[in-house]
């Protein structure tokens, strides 16, 4: 009952985590701060559709 998302970096390095969440939790976007190694800082990464 998991989906394999995406979070993707808002600092445009096309950097990004795969993660899971709860299908059945209707919370909205995930928003998390991550660090983002192409940018050497910590970054706002949002939740993306993973392509399959």
């Amino acid at each position: 009952m998991r989906e394999i998302i995406k979070l993707e970096s808002t600092a445009g390095t096309g950097f990004f985590y795969t993660t899971t969440r709860n299908k059945k939790a209707n919370q909205g976007k995930l928003e998390i701060t991550k660090f983002d190694p192409k940018a050497r800082k910590h970054v706002k990464f949002v939740e993306k559709k993973l392509s399959k």
